[in-house]
C-alpha cells in the first residue's frame, strides 16, 4: 500500500556506516577528506583523495612532489579544495577560526622570522592564539622541544634542525587537539630526531590526531603504525603499516651487496629460493634480483657468516618511493 505510516513495531534494519580508508572498525574519524581535488590550471596536484584520520599518529607517506604538502595545506585550510570537501567532527575547516584553533601546523617551508629569538617567535604564536596567559605557554612549549638553552638566540642562527624544533613550539604553543606535520624531521640530527619521534609518539599516545608527512619510509615507520600513501596526487594505499610494507616487500627488488669475496657471496646466493638473478657490476659489487625482499634479508647474513664473508653494504638499489609505490596506484 503506498504511503503506509511505520508503527512503533515496525523493525528497521540497522545501516552500517560507510567505510573510510584509514579507519578501522569501532573508531570514529576525527578528520574526514572526502573526494578531495586540487588543480592548478591543467596541473592536478591532488586527484579525488578519501580518507579518515583518527587519534593518534598517522604517516603521510609518498615522494617528494606526490601531494603531500599540498593535501596538508587543505586540510588546515590554507588552500581551497577544487573539489570535495574536508571536515574536523562535522565542521568545515576553510575559513573557520573556531576550528584553526584546534589546529597546529608545521610547515615545511621556512615560516620563522630570523630577526626573532626562539622565545619571541614562540611567544608571537600564543599571542595570535590570544592565550589567557602567553608567557606560560611559551615556556611550555620550549620545553618540549627541549630548546630551553638556545631560547634567546635570533631564529637566523639556528642550524636547519633547531629551526625544525621551534617550529614545532609555536606548532604547540595552543594545545592543539590535531597537529600536522611537514617533513618534520628534515634537517635534523641523530639526537635531534630521535627526540622529535619520541616527542610525536608522545603526542599520539596524549590523544592528539597527529599527521606526519614523509617520503622517507623508515621514518614512518618508527613514528606511526596507521599510514596513508599518496602517489602522484593519488591515494596508493592505506592502512595498518605491517599491511603496506608486506605490499611494497612483494615487489621485485634489485639489492646491492658489498663484500671483501663478492664472487664467492655471489655463488653461494645464486642457490637461495629468493633469489631470481646475479651478476657482479662493473664496480665489483653484486646485484641481486630478488622477488621476496624479507626472505633476501634473511638469507644474506646466514651465507655470508657459514662462508666466513665479510658484508660491507646491503642496500636496495632503487629506494625511491616514486617507483617503488607506482604499481600500487594500478592495484
Amino acid at each position: 500500500m503506498i504511503g503506509k505510516r511505520k508503527t512503533a513495531d515496525t523493525a528497521v534494519a540497522p545501516t552500517s556506516p560507510p567505510t573510510v580508508p584509514g579507519i578501522r572498525a569501532g573508531q570514529e574519524p576525527i578528520l574526514l577528506v572526502s573526494e578531495v581535488s586540487k588543480w592548478y590550471g591543467d596541473i592536478v596536484a591532488v586527484s579525488n583523495v578519501t580518507f579518515g584520520v583518527a587519534p593518534g599518529v598517522t604517516g603521510l607517506l609518498g615522494p617528494n612532489g606526490a601531494g603531500k604538502s599540498t593535501t596538508l595545506k587543505m586540510i588546515c585550510g590554507l588552500l581551497a579544495p577544487s573539489s570535495g570537501t574536508i571536515t574536523i567532527e562535522g565542521d568545515a575547516v576553510r575559513g573557520r577560526t573556531e576550528v584553526y584553533r584546534r589546529l597546529g601546523l608545521v610547515s615545511e617551508t621556512e615560516t620563522i622570522y630570523p630577526f626573532l629569538t626562539g622565545r619571541e617567535f614562540v611567544r608571537l604564536n600564543a599571542r595570535l592564539q590570544k592565550l589567557p596567559d602567553v608567557d606560560v605557554a611559551t615556556e611550555r612549549a620550549i620545553a618540549l622541544v627541549e630548546m630551553g638553552p638556545a631560547a634567546d638566540r635570533k631564529v637566523g642562527g639556528y642550524s636547519k634542525g633547531m629551526r625544525q624544533r621551534i617550529k614545532v613550539a609555536g606548532a604547540l604553543v595552543h594545545d592543539p587537539d590535531i597537529v600536522l606535520m611537514d617533513e618534520p624531521l628534515n634537517g635534523t640530527d641523530p639526537v635531534q630526531r630521535v627526540h622529535l619521534i619520541r616527542l610525536i609518539r608522545d603526542l599520539g599516545r596524549a590523544g592528539k590526531t597527529v599527521i606526519v608527512s614523509s617520503h622517507v619510509l623508515e621514518e614512518v615507520e618508527r613514528l606511526a603504525q596507521n599510514i596513508i600513501v599518496i602517489v602522484n596526487g593519488k591515494l596508493a594505499a592505506v592502512g595498518d603499516f605491517r599491511a603496506i610494507r608486506e605490499r611494497i616487500d612483494s615487489r621485485d627488488r634489485e639489492i646491492r651487496l658489498r663484500a671483501d669475496r663478492p664472487r664467492e657471496l655471489a655463488g653461494a646466493l645464486i642457490g637461495s629460493d629468493a633469489v631470481r638473478a646475479v651478476r657482479i657490476d662493473e664496480h665489483g659489487r653484486i646485484v641481486v634480483d630478488t622477488q621476496d625482499v624479507r626472505a633476501f634479508y634473511r638469507t644474506v647474513p646466514v651465507l655470508a657468516q657459514r662462508s666466513g664473508i665479510r658484508l660491507f653494504e646491503v642496500q636496495a638499489i632503487d629506494e625511491s618511493l616514486a617507483s617503488v609505490f607506482a604499481d600500487l596506484v594500478e592495484r
